[in-house]
């Protein structure tokens, strides 16, 4: 029988593996205790000494004392901090004495809600006290949902339940409303963008609603490590915050390493596959009894990556077990999932982003990455999922070869010592808000000279009595259409006229598994598309452009659809601009009209990336209004660079520009799309466009505009430090050409304008 190896043995053998680009130690922290506070009631205090808690860390403490004090508060802390007492123990501590009180959770996830419902109701059964605890989502049964409306001391809901379910049938909630006090928000980072500039207008209809029944609850919110904790709750709540970032948990020694797959084709500087790279990794530790958490981009990869290293249970026992986790599952299965991980009968984990929030699966000792998550909070977020509190934890992260990637493991200092991103939202854009003020009216008629949270919505209201939505009647705007207005708005997007995604797989059971916003779907949902779905893939059969809906079926094929856009883009309004000011290019940020025509798809192979087909696409044009930042180069760069050569700079620079900007602004790729153009319209300059993808904007691009000389200086970095001579997939994404090849023809193009111009001449 072959002797296990101990996490020490398997790090000295790591030290020694010649792809390990980058080791960084993080040093182990000591807790920073807090004694009970005085005032805390006698059965909260004994049912947490039962549970093995004897005293609070230090932001736990100070969350309590912010709570009494009656303030609205911000806590910010790492993974696994115990940030979930920062919100039960006042809310406990309240409704023990007082049990009228009511408390309202938001949870982005039902997986979530569901964990932090068992968290809640295992310390109430602590105290012995008949206080009741319920989750209102949509799997909650029918008869159950009185009882929670009239008996429910915490309500655990998600913001589209809130929306849709809760906010406009309030009078059935009178209970709950009238006597709110507290208001939690977990996870707060992951409001950001569309959803979160529409669940910020969700909270102005919750508050209104409180207002209208006589209470004004306090905020709560918690949140993973971002650059701008307070400005974001701020923006999203509407109130001033306490912010309480003084993380008083301890932590175990840790070592981050960074991981770069050996080079497998020299010409096109393509590394070996990052998922067998994972896949021999975590064999390494699995094989040696060590729990481990994978995590993957796709569902697909998930997949795969489950099926390799299944493969080292064959003759042994249950508790080798690796599993996957992934949207598709079955709540029963995800709770089973967690609680193996927690006991330790599952060893193993590969898991989407799903896990990446707060779900109680214990202190896993390694993790690993199948490339960079995206941003620097997903990453922390991922690797605070490594660390048992008596050894000493791993995080391996595995670059593929795409340009964010390799920038992030060869220049680990940014990584390192940069601070998270921001969190961005904008609750003003004008789609997203008239369709909350529709929400606002139909549960509350607006008064006359009524703001919404601050917001002046005369001329909306006015707007949309035009529209014969609403109607002034003895100085009010009462709402005057028969339809229900929230159930045709998704949180998820800004567009107002979703495709609607149909399965007819089963004859007979046709059913809607989603929904996608329209300038998305003519990219992902024409016919012929590969539609992934909950882990599996689908073939889109029809898609009514004119009704909305894609008919898809599922199939199993070994390729994946990406479409081409034709996008014409016009500047409609200059609102601010920077000439000359940055090296030698203009910057400037304004309000643009983008018309995109998809012409066709093509048909790649999954791990290979090779094309294997195409199609034509035929769908109308589709247009937007939204905001940009752009830069501008002089004209005369063409003719001296060569108009071929110039076309292929630009080209690359865009590539780059995509792959960094989702960096500074802390947004998914898909929230942003990068356009470049030879001659621009509104200035006849080779400008490259980065704008947001929604309708009205979501202040994406406006970051950008802010930060565009340390976007540059980025670009230039993460180009200049590739190893390749022309320019490759790991870079500018394609392989260079010419003499000079588009590396270098980038480069120049950032050069200083004064240098520029002396070389030019």
């Amino acid at each position: 029988m072959k002797v296990r190896q101990s996490m020490a043995d398997l790090l000295s053998a790591l030290k020694k593996n010649d792809n390990i680009a980058h080791w960084h130690t993080i040093p182990e922290q000591k807790a920073k205790m807090t004694p009970f506070p005085e005032y805390m009631h006698t059965k909260l205090r004994a049912a947490l000494e039962r549970k093995g808690i004897s005293s609070l860390y230090s932001h736990q403490a100070e969350a309590m004392e912010a709570a009494k004090a009656g303030k609205d508060m911000v806590a910010v802390t790492p993974t696994a901090s115990g940030k979930t007492l920062c919100y039960n123990l006042p809310v406990l501590q309240s409704l023990i004495e007082d049990d009228t009180c009511r408390a309202l959770y938001l949870f982005p996830t039902k997986a979530l809600a569901q964990d932090q419902k068992s968290e809640m109701n295992e310390l109430i059964d602590e105290m012995g006290i008949p206080l009741k605890s319920y989750t209102y989502d949509g799997d909650t049964p029918g008869q159950i949902r009185q009882k929670i409306r009239h008996a429910g001391h915490v309500v655990i809901t998600n913001p589209d339940m809130l929306h849709s379910a809760i906010l406009p049938h309030h009078t059935k909630w009178v209970s709950l409303f009238e006597n709110l006090s507290f208001i939690v928000i977990d996870e707060l980072h992951t409001y950001r963008g569309v959803f979160g500039s529409h669940v910020a207008n969700v909270i102005r209809r919750l508050k209104r609603i409180c207002a209208f029944y006589g209470s004004d609850p306090a905020f709560i919110c918690t949140s993973a490590t971002i650059a701008n904790p307070r400005e974001h709750a701020v923006r999203l709540t509407g109130r001033q915050m306490h912010l309480i970032d003084n993380n008083g948990a301890p932590s175990v020694r840790k070592h981050f390493l960074f991981y770069n797959p050996p080079v497998v084709n020299q010409a096109l500087n393509v590394r070996r596959s990052a998922t067998l790279e994972v896949r021999n990794l975590a064999k390494d530790f699995l094989k040696n009894g060590i729990q481990t958490i994978v995590f993957a981009r796709s569902r697909v990869r998930v997949e795969l990556l489950l099926s390799y290293l299944q493969s080292i249970n064959k003759g042994r026992t249950e508790r080798a077990a690796v599993r996957a986790y992934r949207g598709g599952y079955l709540p029963s299965e995800r709770r089973a999932i967690e609680k193996g991980l927690r006991n330790g009968e599952i060893m193993g984990v590969v898991s989407t982003n799903a896990l990446e929030l707060g779900v109680d699966i214990g202190q896993l000792q390694v993790c690993i990455m199948t490339g960079y998550p995206g941003s620097v909070a997903s990453t922390w977020q991922q690797a605070g999922r490594a660390g048992r509190r008596q050894d000493e934890a791993v995080i391996i992260l595995v670059a593929s070869s795409s340009p964010l990637d390799q920038y992030i493991t060869q220049h680990p200092d940014y990584f390192f010592d940069r601070n998270p991103e921001e969190a961005r939202i904008n609750p003003d854009n004008l789609i997203i808000l008239v369709d909350h003020i529709k929400c606002a009216a139909y549960e509350l008629p607006f008064n006359e000279e009524e703001t919404f949270d601050g917001v002046e919505i005369q001329d909306i209201c006015q707007f949309l009595n035009d529209q014969d939505v609403l109607h002034f009647q003895a100085g009010k705007w009462f709402w005057m259409n028969d339809a229900f207005p929230a159930t045709n708005i998704s949180l998820r997007s800004a567009s107002q006229e979703n495709v609607v995604i149909i399965d007819q797989t089963v004859q007979g059971n046709v059913k809607v598994i989603g929904e996608m916003d329209r300038f998305s779907a003519m990219t992902m949902l024409h016919e012929e598309a590969i539609y992934l779905h909950q882990g599996e893939q689908y073939q889109v059969e029809e898609l009514d452009w004119e009704e909305k809906k894609a008919y898809v079926r599922q199939v199993d094929v070994n390729y994946y659809t990406d479409a081409n856009l034709a996008v014409q883009l016009d500047v409609l309004d200059v609102d601010q601009e920077n000439p000359n000011a940055i090296n030698s290019y203009d910057a400037a940020y304004g309000e643009v009209v983008v018309r995109a025509l998809p012409t066709l798809f093509k048909k790649i192979r999954f791990e290979t990336h090779e094309n294997i087909g195409w199609g034509p696409i035929s769908l109308p044009e589709e247009v937007i209004h939204t905001s940009s930042a752009w830069i501008s180069f002089s004209a005369d760069l063409v003719d001296q660079f060569g108009k071929e050569n110039f076309e292929q700079a630009l080209m690359g620079l865009s590539n780059v520009l995509r792959h960094a900007a989702p960096l500074f602004v802390m947004c998914d790729p898909v929230d942003l799309s990068v356009v470049p153009k030879i001659k621009a319209t509104h200035n006849e300059q080779p400008t490259i466009f980065i704008y947001d993808k929604y309708p009205g904007g979501i202040g994406l691009s406006e970051k950008l505009y802010d930060m565009m000389p340390q976007l540059l200086q980025e670009v230039k970095r993460m180009i200049g430090r590739c190893p390749c001579s022309s320019g490759c997939p790991s870079c500018i994404g394609t392989e260079g050409e010419g003499n000079l090849g588009v590396k270098s023809l980038i480069l120049k193009l950032l050069k200083d304008r004064q240098k520029d111009e002396s070389m030019c001449r």
